[in-house]
């Protein structure tokens, strides 16, 4: 399992994220309280929105504590919406290709959870991957696979629909060629205006996700485990895909479809 954190609002140093708080991504990589894998070492990545309409991208596949060059760029980039991602793989190799976040255009994607025996149908899964997305597979995670074939299934035009679409057709093959867990999804993504997450299970352990305002009520934080123990953090319930903005947070059913 992974841990995620993502930012919306006015815009800030991602350090005030990635490495300050006391629980911060940085600390989770080395202990998080809310997985079975105390430790996140398989990886990090950074993917963050300013001026242009496609993110930055910033991944590696050293453990995020060990990484100078993350510290002085989460020091000196300040963002308005981003990404934070440390991995712990589910068996799929410790590359930078399959390091989260994910992007591809304007969209970026990251992923806590698993797909249950994707490695019986990962071929299966790459086929639902339409010719002119393929050239953007560069890894071999359930998770890239998962966000290119939401992109097919229309995310620009319908967040929601798309990604439900998505999750159906994984969950679908799971179901046939898998095992169970069939799906767990704790997965937030953006196209750079607004902040989506999800919260899903087919049995009863979704993946954690919670939100926060901040302190000072210029942004929000939508995270995979608290950064902070005194903040006011709200679970996201399972079974719900969220809307974010600065100023707004809208909730809704998260039904997967076939």
């Amino acid at each position: 399992m992974c841990r995620w954190a993502a930012y919306i609002g006015t815009p800030v140093h991602l350090d005030e994220v990635v490495s300050k708080p006391e629980q911060s991504l940085v600390a989770q990589s080395v202990h998080a309280f809310e997985c079975k894998t105390q430790t996140n070492a398989d990886g990090f990545g950074i993917a963050w929105y300013d001026s242009r309409e496609e993110p930055g991208l910033y991944r590696d596949t050293h453990p995020a504590w060990s990484d100078p060059n993350l510290r002085s760029i989460t020091h000196q980039v300040r963002s308005g919406l981003f990404l934070a991602h440390v991995r712990a793989s589910t068996g799929t190799a410790t590359s930078r290709n399959n390091c989260h976040p994910f992007t591809h255009g304007c969209w970026s994607f990251m992923h806590n959870g698993q797909v249950g025996g994707f490695e019986n149908f990962r071929r299966r899964a790459d086929m639902m991957i339409p010719d002119d997305l393929y050239g953007a597979r560069k890894g071999a995670t359930d998770s890239e696979a998962l966000f290119l074939i939401a992109i097919s299934e229309g995310l620009f035009e319908d967040p929601k629909g798309a990604m439900e679409r998505a999750v159906g057709k994984m969950e679908a093959l799971s179901r046939e060629f898998g095992h169970t867990p069939h799906m767990r999804i704790g997965a937030a993504f953006s196209c750079g205006q607004a902040l989506y997450a999800v919260r899903y299970a087919s049995d009863h352990l979704a993946p954690t996700v919670y939100s926060s305002r901040t302190a000072d009520g210029t942004g929000r934080l939508v995270v995979s485990e608290p950064l902070h123990k005194g903040e006011c953090w709200e679970a996201v319930p399972a079974g719900s895909i969220c809307r974010y903005t600065a100023d707004e947070a809208v909730i809704q059913d998260f039904v997967p479809q076939t």
